[in-house]
C-alpha cells in the first residue's frame, strides 16, 4: 500500500497546527493563572541566537502553509508576521488550517516528481515534491513546533508529550 502526497502532507500539517494549538492554549492558560504578563512567554527563546516563542508558531504556519501551495502548484498567500499575543496567534493557525483544509487530494497527489525551487537569502533551492515535503517541510514544522513547546515547557508551563504529540 502507498500513501499519496496529499495523505503525507495536509492531514499531518492540520494534526501539527491542532496540537500547536493546544500547546498555545495551555501557555495563555498559564499566564492568566500565574499572573504573568503573555508577553514574557511570546518572547522568551531557549538561547538568545534563536528566534522567540511567537516567531517559531509563524514559521510553522509559514511553513506549511507554503508546503501546500507549493506542492499543488499554486503561490502561497502572504501573510503579515504581526501576531502580539496568543489569541492571534492562535487566530494565524486557524487561518492556516483554514487555508489547509481548502486542498483537494487531486490538487497534492502526483506532485511526487514536480520541481520546486524556492528562492531564499541564503541562495536558490531546489527539490522535488517529495524531497521538498519530506526533506525541508516536515523537518521545518516538527522543528520549530516542538522548539515553541520546548520554551514553554521551558517556562514552567504544564506540558506533556501528548500535547505535542495529541490523543490517536
Amino acid at each position: 500500500m502507498t500513501i499519496s502526497m496529499y495523505q503525507a502532507s495536509v492531514p499531518v500539517f492540520l494534526r501539527a497546527l491542532n496540537n500547536l494549538g493546544n500547546v498555545l492554549a495551555a501557555g495563555a492558560a498559564h499566564a492568566e493563572a500565574r499572573k504573568i504578563d503573555p508577553l514574557v512567554l511570546l518572547g522568551s527563546r531557549l538561547y538568545p541566537d534563536m528566534f522567540p516563542f511567537s516567531r517559531q508558531v509563524q514559521i510553522a504556519c509559514d511553513m506549511v502553509k507554503g508546503g501546500a501551495a507549493r506542492l499543488a502548484a499554486i503561490d502561497p498567500p502572504p501573510k503579515a508576521d504581526t501576531e502580539k499575543t496568543f489569541a492571534e496567534l492562535i487566530e494565524r493557525i486557524e487561518w492556516t488550517s483554514a487555508f489547509l483544509r481548502g486542498f483537494e487530494a487531486a490538487q497534492i497527489d502526483g506532485s511526487e516528481d514536480r520541481p520546486i525551487v524556492m528562492k531564499t537569502p541564503f541562495g536558490e533551492l531546489n527539490f522535488t515534491g517529495q524531497s521538498y515535503l519530506t526533506g525541508f517541510v516536515l523537518p521545518n514544522l516538527y522543528f520549530h513546533s516542538a522548539t515553541a513547546y520546548n520554551i514553554l515547557r521551558h517556562s514552567g508551563v504544564e506540558l506533556s508529550k501528548s500535547h505535542f504529540i495529541g490523543k490517536p
